[in-house]
């Protein structure tokens, strides 16, 4: 196994003396990290019942790929509905593949008659959030194309992403045009995952992590180009927001945007939850009432929807047992300082990554 990287292991103990110290740096950095989320390990088992194709291609560049996530055995699929995924990581960073984008999530909707794609696109610094999202949406456009050769419909796509996904995905659905003109067909709806961000003229008017610096840059004309709330049209998709009630900003946000869809005549949700910013993303799927919230606003979207969700769930994976147990370690964690945070965080990245 490789060794955790010298420089890395020394920014990381750099850090913690920081924030031992309280520097107010440090926990800027800190909050940057949590925030730039997409960290978790790649799916390596695939939950029972299901099969994966990888990689199907949207484009010439080695990140414009999606894999598709199908029942597997007896299970014959006809317009079955779909659950396109898009992950975040700070618009820089993060994968199709990592286990807290896709593992509960394929275990939960795939056994009942969904079929699940979850997508990479180009990053920072070779594609700004725009162009991200003109990749999300011919990467949509493809995967309706092609969705009849995996049993499932092009109408009954469902837009879901978390963090910097969660802004992109809110974004076409706020201006459909940008994947229509791709020659997408409308989607049922979409859920976004604790956005990174729905309003950038308001978050680039005030305090605001780095991250969305480099992101969005100087330009306040590209801030509303990019902004979910200022590019809403009438004829939206129906949005669900969750947003962590621990992030402020992010209810606030998801509100304003809520209010606004409102007075257009679209239909818009908030639904907070007392959840960190990245379990909002990994624990959806997992038996209990925040997958029931999203799952009541699925069902809402078509009528052939809500009997798929209505079947018993397949008994769950081994490997979803022991994400749970990682998942409630990380819950234990999170009532912990930053300091008791981060000397956990270097424990386990040295004992994973020890020397040959």
């Amino acid at each position: 196994m490789r060794r955790l990287p010298a420089a890395a292991l020394a920014c990381v103990l750099v850090l913690l003396a920081c924030l031992s110290a309280g520097s107010p740096a440090a926990h800027a950095a800190m909050a940057d990290l949590a925030l730039a989320g997409e960290t978790s390990a790649p799916l390596t088992r695939l939950p029972r019942q299901v099969q994966v194709l990888q990689d199907v291609h949207y484009g010439g560049h080695a990140h414009q790929r999606f894999d598709v996530y199908l029942p597997q055995g007896e299970q014959t699929l006809r317009d079955a509905p779909v659950i396109f995924m898009v992950h975040g990581g700070a618009w820089r960073t993060g994968d199709k593949a990592m286990s807290a984008v896709v593992l509960n999530k394929v275990a939960r909707w795939v056994p009942k008659g969904f079929v699940l794609i979850s997508t990479n696109y180009r990053l920072l610094p070779d594609a700004d959030p725009l162009e991200q999202a003109w990749d999300v949406a011919q990467a949509l456009s493809t995967a309706q194309a092609k969705a009849a050769s995996w049993g499932a419909s092009r109408h009954k796509f469902i837009l879901m992403g978390h963090s910097a996904g969660a802004h992109l995905v809110a974004l076409i659905n706020a201006s459909p045009v940008l994947a229509t003109g791709l020659g997408a067909t409308p989607w049922l709806g979409t859920v976004s995952l604790d956005s990174a961000c729905l309003d950038v003229t308001a978050t680039m008017d005030g305090p605001h992590l780095r991250l969305y610096d480099r992101a969005f840059g100087r330009d306040p004309g590209f801030w509303q180009a990019v902004s979910p709330l200022h590019q809403m049209a009438k004829g939206a998709a129906p949005l669900l927001a969750v947003c962590s009630s621990r992030r402020q900003s992010a209810c606030l946000q998801a509100e304003a945007y809520r209010r606004k869809a409102q007075g257009m005549g679209v239909r818009a949700q908030v639904l907070p939850q007392d959840l960190s910013h990245g379990d909002i993303n990994a624990r959806l799927g997992e038996a209990g009432a925040y997958t029931d919230a999203v799952e009541r606003f699925i069902g809402s979207l078509d009528a052939s929807v809500a009997p798929l969700l209505a079947r018993p769930r397949s008994k769950p994976p081994a490997q979803a047992a022991q994400a749970g147990s990682e998942s409630a370690s990380s819950r234990q964690a999170e009532g912990a300082t930053p300091v008791q945070r981060l000397k956990a965080r270097v424990k386990a990245l040295t004992s994973a990554n020890p020397s040959k």
